[in-house]
């Protein structure tokens, strides 16, 4: 079996029944939803729970309208190039501003402390150096749990990655960080601007070799076109407005003294919620078109075939994390979760994922690309729509691969990424994904 590929090991039994639509014959996949590719019959049988969070409903519907229209765009020929658009001005502006008032917060409570030394002016100085602490820019940290690869201990991996890196344009990372995520991201962190790679290996464990070298063209290259939100400036300030609407949100069930928080907290709460709204307007256009921009890099890394798949393999992330839910529901029927029984249960998990994955068949994915081109189904608020983004992908001529992963290479990835497996296979059974 080839690195990256699974085996389908159970026969699947058919059969077909007429659509009670359009009478056109359909074929029944007891594991999948029965749909009409001819009319669509059942195509979205259950339709999308609503997101409580109105911020995050109207992310996603921006998100939708940028992306269809950039699609558009570029569709009719338009270019599609990294650079600084207007709005990124303002929301450097704003970026700018919201680190003002962190700095305020610091240096007045370090006023009140050092000139109310001894008396009632280091309480109010504590507590505005508390809230600097709080709301203080930042970057997210990979979790402590999570398996580190250094280069000492994975040269061929590193080298891959700086091999993708050079083709996109930009410098290498400094650390990759193996996850149970399924997606992968980059971050910068600290003043010095240390990069690194977080890799779900999920995700990872269901691509083909030139999918992985995709999927690596894809996150390196938010690093060379033009993405503010992924700049240390507006990127922290958008985590840090972020954070501040988290504390002034609504008390859940409150007593009498927190129904008066909740009430004093509303014009500040609404106030940042039209900030990160804000914020989200001004950056969200040059987000869309970095996202097409990357997936573009990822079709000359890796070749467009492998982009288009790795978009396939996006669509059915659900069921990736169903079939590792199900791998942890198992090991908690055998017995106790001790150290032992999860590393019995983990060996083979991600054979078997694989297994599941490949079993998929095409007309599951196509279902799939129509219910997210209904939908609007995007990897997260921040992306256009993800059948967008592969038609995008297939509009002129395809790309051939540049960066290779052959065999070999493969191999010697696996062999270095093979403890990282173990553990976050185990964390998996445990913890699920």
């Amino acid at each position: 079996m080839s690195v990256g590929e699974g085996a389908v090991v159970r026969a699947v039994e058919e059969r077909t029944l007429s659509c009670p639509e359009c009478r056109a014959t359909v074929r029944v996949d007891d594991r999948f939803s029965v749909w009409c590719q001819d009319c669509d019959w059942n195509v979205d049988p259950q339709p999308p729970e609503e997101d409580d969070d109105r911020l995050e409903r109207v992310r996603r519907a921006m998100a939708r309208r940028h992306g269809e229209r950039l699609y558009a765009e570029i569709a009719a020929g338009g270019s599609l190039r990294a650079h600084r658009d207007r709005a990124s001005i303002p929301a450097l502006a704003l970026a700018l501003a919201v680190h003002a008032v962190t700095l305020a917060l610091l240096l007045g409570g370090l006023w009140c402390v050092i000139a109310g030394w001894g008396g009632w002016g280091i309480v109010p100085g504590a507590l505005l150096l508390l809230l600097a602490w709080v709301l203080r820019p930042r970057s997210p940290r990979p979790r402590g749990a999570d398996p580190e690869l250094l280069r000492a201990d994975a040269p061929e991996l590193y080298a891959l990655v700086d091999d993708v890196a050079r083709v996109v344009g930009t410098r290498s990372v400094d650390r990759i960080v193996v996850t149970t995520e399924v997606n992968a991201s980059v971050r910068v962190h600290g003043v010095r601007g240390r990069r690194w790679l977080a890799l779900g290996l999920p995700l990872w464990e269901i691509l083909t070799p030139q999918q992985r070298v995709a999927l690596l063209g894809h996150e390196l290259a938010h690093y060379s076109n033009g993405d503010t939100r992924h700049g240390v400036v507006v990127g922290t300030a958008y985590r840090s407005l972020a954070t501040w609407h988290y504390v002034f949100l609504p008390i859940t069930d409150p007593a009498a003294a927190e129904m008066l928080a909740n009430v004093l907290f509303t014009v500040p709460r609404l106030a940042l919620h039209g900030l990160l709204e804000l914020l989200d307007h001004l950056t969200l256009r040059a987000a869309q078109r970095a996202e097409y921009l990357a997936d573009r890099e990822a079709a000359r890394a890796g070749s467009t075939e492998a982009a288009v798949g790795l978009m396939d393999r996006l669509l059915v992330a659900e069921s990736v994390t169903v079939a590792l839910r199900r791998e942890a529901n198992r090991a908690a029927l055998t017995g106790p979760r001790g150290a032992r029984a999860a590393d019995a249960h983990a060996v083979g998990i991600w054979e078997r994922l694989r297994t599941d994955i490949a079993a998929i068949p095409e007309s599951e994915y196509e279902r799939q690309r129509r219910v997210g081109a209904r939908r609007g189904h995007s990897v997260d608020s921040a992306h256009p729509p993800t059948h967008l983004r592969r038609a995008c992908l297939l509009l002129g001529p395809a790309a051939d691969a540049v960066v290779t992963l052959d065999e070999d290479r493969a191999r010697r990835v696996e062999s270095e990424l093979a403890p990282a497996r173990t553990t976050v296979a185990r964390t998996v059974v445990r913890d699920g994904c």
